[in-house]
């Protein structure tokens, strides 16, 4: 497959994050490849099943990817708590993915929850080269 990123989303209760560790969220867990809930590193979303993938944009589409990631932004802000976080600039967004970088980003909200939004490279990811795409898995 051609290099292409795979977006993440992940909005939860912030104590899932610490439950009663952060075990759960490295690869090797049980619960690991299942769960929706955000991992420790964000390439390691490409070693979770492809259940979690909201959407992937090849390196032709990297404005659309960068568009995905302000969209869903915006949808949270009014909802973001304790700093400022301006929405993301789309031009600068696209050359990052243009790139290969993966894009990452995590936010309080309302009700002690956290929002995770990724966009993550892959085939293959360029500082994990040995993680393999969750959409070619066999």
């Amino acid at each position: 497959m051609s290099p292409h990123h795979h977006a993440y989303l992940w909005h939860g209760h912030g104590t899932l994050l610490i439950r009663p560790g952060d075990a759960h969220r490295r690869p090797g867990h049980p619960e690991f490849p299942t769960t929706p809930l955000m991992p420790l590193e964000p390439a390691h979303w490409l070693l979770k099943t492809p259940a979690h993938i909201h959407v992937t944009f090849n390196q032709t589409e990297t404005e659309d990817a960068a568009h995905w990631y302000t969209h869903q932004h915006e949808r949270h802000t009014d909802i973001l708590t304790g700093t400022y976080a301006p929405t993301p600039d789309i031009a600068a967004l696209t050359r990052q993915l243009a790139a290969r970088n993966d894009i990452t980003g995590g936010w309080w909200t309302t009700g002690g929850r956290f929002l995770s939004l990724n966009l993550i490279a892959c085939s293959p990811h360029p500082q994990h080269p040995q993680h393999p795409c969750p959409t070619t898995r066999r």
